[in-house]
C-alpha cells in the first residue's frame, strides 16, 4: 500500500541560493542518498548552483527506482547530473566551489547563467503584451487565440525538472521571472481582446497555489464581459511530483469544486499534464487524483518534449500514450526540447525525434494517435516535423506550422534540407535552392518591430 504524505512531510532541496550552504550532513537526510558516492553529490551541488533543484519525499519513495539509479527515468527526471552543463562549464563552477570564494562563486553562477539562453524564442522581446503603454510582465501573447498568464504565486513548482526550459523562473533572479499578482490587469487585458478564446495558466506550476488564490483568478473568467474566454488550460506537473494536490491536500476538495463549478457554468476546463514516462502515473494515488479530476467535467490532456536519458525510446512513448488512454488522458503533444538550459544532455536530432514519433504511433489504436509532433516551439510558431521524404531527387524535411505569429502560416507546408545532426528549426536550411523558409522575412519585420517597441518603453 502507497505511503501518504502530507503536506508537512515534503523534503525541498533547495533552490540555488540555499544550495551554497548545503552541507553532506543535511543530503544524509535524503532516503537513499548513500546509493551516492561522495563525488556524485559534489557533481550534483556543482549543477544544482547554476540550475534549480527541488525534489520531494514523493518522488524519492514512490517514484524512483534506486536499483536502477543513476539510469532510473524519474531521478534523470529530477537530480541534477554533470552533463547538463558542458565540461568547460562544470569545470568553472567546481573550481570556484572548491575556493570557497562567495564573490568568485556568485560570478561564475551568473555567468555561466547567461550562456545558456534563459528566455528563449523571443518570450521577452516578442510575446509580452501592453495594457495602456505597461508591459504585462506576468503575460504572455504569442498567438492569437491564446494568453499564457503567469500567477506570482505559481511561479515554483512540487519539485523541478531537469530539463525545465523555464529553468530561469526558479533560480531566485527577480530580472530572469516572468510574474504577476494582479487579475485585474489580466482580466481588464481579456476583455479588451475579444479574440483570445483560450486562457492558459502557466509557471511554475499553478498547482502550488491554495486555490482561494487560484479561484481569484479563474472565477471572473465567469464574469458575462468575459464570454469569449471559452478555454481555461492549467498547467500542471502536479499528477507526477504532488498527486496529494487533488486528494488529500487541506484544500483538495475546494479545488475540486472550482474546477466543477467552471465546467458546469460552460468553460471547457483542460488540465494540461506534463507525464515524461509512463512510471509517473503507476502509483495509486496518481490514478486517484486523475480520476477525481475527470469526474468534475474537466478534461486532461498530457505532453512531453522528447527528452534523451528519460524518454528516448518509442516502446516507453507507446506505453505511455497506451497508459494515458486508459487512464482517460488525451495524449496531445511531443515536443522537441527547447534551446535553452542544458538542452546540449537533452536534446535529440530532429530527424531521430522523427523517428521516435514514427515508431511510437504506429504501435497505439487512433485513441492515442491524438498525440501532435514532434513539435518545435520556435520564436516563429510551434513547428511540426512531419517526416523525410524525397522530392525531386532532394531528400528533405517535411515541414508545417502547427501555430504561428501570423495565423496565415497554419498548416502550411515547407521543406528543409536533411540534416541529421540539426536538432532546432533554426538549423535547418531551406531545401531546392530557396534562399530563405516562406516566412522568414514577415517574421523579420515581426522582430524589428517588436524591438522598436521595447526601445520606445526604455
Amino acid at each position: 500500500m502507497m505511503r501518504q504524505n502530507n503536506t508537512a512531510e515534503r523534503l525541498t532541496l533547495s533552490n540555488i541560493e540555499q544550495f551554497q550552504v548545503y552541507t553532506e550532513r543535511q543530503l544524509e537526510k535524503i532516503p537513499h542518498i548513500h546509493r551516492l558516492s561522495a563525488e556524485q553529490r559534489f557533481n550534483m551541488r556543482v549543477v544544482a548552483h547554476v540550475l534549480p533543484f527541488r525534489v520531494n519525499r514523493y518522488v524519492i519513495e514512490e517514484l524512483i527506482d534506486w536499483d536502477k539509479v543513476p539510469d532510473d527515468p524519474i531521478f534523470q527526471l529530477t537530480f541534477p547530473q554533470p552533463g547538463m552543463l558542458s565540461d568547460d562549464q562544470f569545470q568553472r563552477m567546481a573550481d570556484a566551489l572548491h575556493s570557497s570564494n562567495t564573490a568568485k562563486i556568485s560570478t561564475s553562477i551568473q555567468r555561466i547563467r547567461g550562456e545558456l539562453n534563459p528566455h528563449p524564442s523571443g518570450q521577452r522581446e516578442l510575446n509580452v503584451p501592453l495594457l495602456d503603454d505597461e508591459r504585462l510582465s506576468g503575460v504572455q501573447h504569442k498567438y492569437r487565440e491564446t494568453v499564457l498568464f503567469f500567477p506570482s504565486q505559481g511561479q515554483t513548482c512540487h519539485a523541478y525538472c531537469t530539463f525545465c526550459f523555464r529553468w530561469a523562473q526558479f533560480v531566485g533572479d527577480k530580472d530572469l521571472r516572468f510574474a504577476m499578482n494582479e487579475a485585474e490587469k489580466l482580466h481588464l487585458y481579456l476583455e479588451r481582446h475579444h479574440e483570445v478564446s483560450d486562457l492558459l495558466l502557466t509557471g511554475g506550476d499553478p498547482m502550488v497555489m491554495k486555490t482561494k488564490h487560484l479561484q481569484s483568478y479563474l472565477e471572473p473568467l465567469l464574469h458575462p464581459r468575459l464570454w469569449h474566454v471559452e478555454n481555461i488550460r492549467i498547467g500542471t506537473k502536479a499528477l507526477t511530483f504532488w498527486p496529494q494536490r487533488f486528494v488529500s491536500d487541506e484544500d483538495a476538495n475546494e479545488l475540486l469544486r472550482l474546477l466543477e463549478r467552471l465546467a458546469n457554468a460552460g468553460k471547457q476546463v483542460a488540465i494540461m499534464a506534463h507525464f515524461n514516462h509512463w512510471q509517473e502515473m503507476d502509483t495509486e494515488i496518481a490514478q486517484e487524483a486523475i480520476r477525481r479530476i475527470r469526474n468534475t467535467g474537466a478534461i486532461i490532456r498530457s505532453q512531453s518534449p522528447l527528452i534523451a536519458h528519460i524518454n528516448d525510446d518509442p516502446q516507453v512513448w507507446a506505453q505511455m500514450w497506451r497508459t494515458q488512454v486508459n487512464l482517460g488522458i488525451y495524449p496531445y503533444y511531443m515536443f522537441v526540447e527547447r534551446d535553452t538550459g542544458a538542452k546540449h544532455y537533452f536534446q535529440l536530432p530532429l530527424v531521430r525525434t522523427w523517428e521516435i514519433y514514427r515508431d511510437a504511433i504506429k504501435q497505439v489504436s487512433g485513441l492515442a494517435r491524438s498525440a501532435r509532433g514532434p513539435s518545435m516551439s520556435a520564436a516563429p510558431g510551434k513547428v511540426e516535423i512531419q517526416g523525410v521524404t524525397e522530392i525531386c531527387g532532394e531528400k528533405v524535411l517535411a515541414l508545417r506550422f502547427i501555430q504561428g505569429r501570423n495565423p496565415d502560416w497554419v498548416q502550411r507546408p515547407f521543406f528543409a534540407q536533411f540534416d541529421e545532426r540539426a536538432t532546432w528549426l533554426d538549423q535547418l536550411k531551406p531545401a531546392f535552392g530557396e534562399e530563405k523558409f516562406f516566412f522568414a522575412e514577415e517574421f523579420a519585420h515581426i522582430q524589428a518591430k517588436a524591438q522598436l517597441r521595447v526601445v520606445s518603453q526604455v
